[in-house]
């Protein structure tokens, strides 16, 4: 009886959240129909009237309470007859109050009104009008200074010592908003729960609705603010926004802040910010499949490597320095990202492979480890002929590669020390290991090509395990320009394209015979196949 593997159950489950996912998405974009005989309410821009921008600062997020001013409001820009249904930019001069420099806050009151409301006091339209207030200040570490280890060390401590005193107020320089312009009719009992806090109702219409549009205000945009800063140049871009675009943004600013609970960076929130700005419903369902696909493969990458190299009798045929150095690489390619402070999409993946790769090791060296009590006994087994033939394939391989990989690695370290500024000794000795990685990496993979030359064969290699991978190096040339991550890093998804191309050509240069018991363990990766192979053959 031939059973279901549980891969295959995992995979359809993960289908159908994927699928689910995708709709509950398409949801946000439809909105509820006014039935016959319901209470429903309409937006006020449905006329066109005309409106005011007016745009407000103060160093309170409320600056009054109980009808008496906590914190001074002004009036920093007035917009007439303002044209909300196309895209506009304001460019305002903003004055930095002292409190704010030092280390204080500022924030932003925008709102549309009619002619009559124009000149009222702030409080008075605070309390009667749809005023939305957007946080101009954030408090974020700055970088770490870099500079030339060769120079003085009074030199270095000078600049990590103003690092020190630099305050951590950051002000945007671009303030973007958007109004919810399309001509709807909701349901009062129906209103999305993101937007019912949002909604201010006159009669049976709601008022303009102005939302920050956090998925546009980056990181890349912060400006840093000390005592010596008297004013700032803001750009305020406002633009209409649709129902269902409107609730998307309300939607990731919630999971935004949930990521922010779970101790998530201002950086690897910036960079989910990358992947929902600026895109569209079938974008957006594009990059969650995409990004899903990534994830399984992922999963099954793992999983099939794992399972190979566990079930894994012989070793002859693959290439233990391969082995050890990809796992040398893998985990100074996990230090990198961990040094330059790169976001978790990418970084815990390549935690998770350099764990894998490093317990690989332990497979090709023969380490084998029993417990005896309160003891533990660790030895090697000794290899067999055909793995010492491997070997010496192996290593033949690697000394020709030694004669070029050593010298350029040394040639660019030496070139970053001299050139190229740094944070300290440590993180030099971290870039010029892992550009050797990144720039050479893939001709660490050649002594595992030449052992297949050598052998004519490719039936040691776990092809299953490699086609996952290879469907996930070419998605991840996709997210390269997507996921905010360093250029080395970057190219090198592009550089992995080739290295699985060569395998291909071997594999079609190189074919196996099924019928070998020998052979059919190692393609087949699963030894109980081969059971009714033996049985043929009695």
């Amino acid at each position: 009886m031939k059973y279901i593997s549980i891969t295959l159950i995992l995979s359809l489950i993960f289908a159908g959240y994927v699928i689910n996912t995708i709709w509950t998405l398409a949801e946000i974009f439809i909105p509820p129909e006014c039935s016959r005989g319901e209470r429903c309410i309409s937006n006020y821009l449905a006329s066109n009237p005309v409106q005011h921008l007016v745009l407000y600062t103060s160093v309170k997020e409320y600056p009054y309470r109980n009808g008496i001013y906590e914190a001074s409001v002004n009036k920093v820009h007035t917009s007439l007859k303002f044209d909300y249904r196309n895209e506009a930019t304001v460019v305002v001069t903003l004055k930095i109050p002292r409190k704010t420099r030092n280390n204080g806050s500022l924030y932003m009151h925008a709102v549309l009104l009619d002619e009559k409301r124009l000149y009222d006091d702030f409080i008075d339209i605070f309390r009667t009008e749809s005023v939305h207030t957007l946080p101009l200040v954030t408090h974020i570490e700055p970088q770490a200074a870099t500079f030339n280890l060769l120079q003085s060390n009074d030199e270095g401590k000078k600049q990590n010592k103003e690092k020190k005193i630099k305050p951590y107020s950051h002000i945007s320089t671009i303030a973007p908003l958007a109004i919810l312009t399309d001509n709807l009719n909701l349901p009062v009992h129906k209103v999305p729960a993101e937007l019912y806090p949002y909604m201010k109702v006159r009669g049976e219409k709601f008022l303009p609705i102005i939302q920050h549009n956090v998925l546009k205000s980056r990181i890349s945009h912060l400006q840093l603010l000390n005592s010596s800063t008297p004013e700032v140049n803001v750009t305020v871009t406002v633009a209409p926004a649709t129902y269902g675009s409107l609730r998307l943004a309300l939607h990731v600013r919630l999971a935004l802040e949930q990521l922010h609970s779970l101790g998530f960076s201002d950086k690897d929130v910036d960079d989910v910010k990358g992947i929902f700005a600026d895109t569209n419903l079938y974008l957006l369902s594009a990059t969650v499949l995409i990004a899903s696909c990534h994830l399984l493969f992922d999963f099954l990458a793992f999983k099939n490597d794992v399972s190979f190299w566990k079930r894994k009798r012989s070793l002859a045929g693959l290439s233990a320095r391969t082995v050890i150095w990809r796992a040398f690489s893998q985990l100074v390619i996990f230090f990198y990202l961990l040094d330059e402070q790169t976001s978790l999409l990418v970084l815990v993946p390549a935690g998770i492979s350099a764990v894998i790769e490093a317990w690989k090791v332990s497979v090709v060296l023969h380490v084998r480890v029993a417990r005896a009590g309160w003891r533990l006994r660790v030895w090697r087994e000794r290899a067999d002929a055909a793995e010492r033939s491997t070997a010496r394939a192996d290593r033949e391989a690697m000394r020709y590669l030694a004669l070029l990989l050593y010298p350029l690695c040394a040639a660019g370290a030496l070139y970053s020390l001299l050139y190229e500024p740094h944070r300290g000794w440590y993180s030099w000795a971290l870039t010029s290991v892992v550009n050797g990685v990144y720039a050479f990496g893939f001709l660490l993979m050649l002594p595992q090509l030449f052992v297949n030359y050598r052998l004519r064969s490719v039936a040691a290699l776990p092809w299953r395990a490699f086609m996952y991978k290879a469907f996930n190096t070419f998605i991840d040339d996709v997210f390269a320009f997507i996921i905010t991550m360093p250029t080395a890093h970057r190219v090198a998804c592009f550089r992995d394209d080739l290295v699985f191309l060569v395998y291909l050509y071997q594999r079609w240069l190189y074919p196996v015979d099924k019928t070998r018991t020998d052979t059919a363990a190692s393609m087949d990766e699963n030894p109980e196949e081969l059971e009714p192979i033996k049985q043929k053959d009695d």
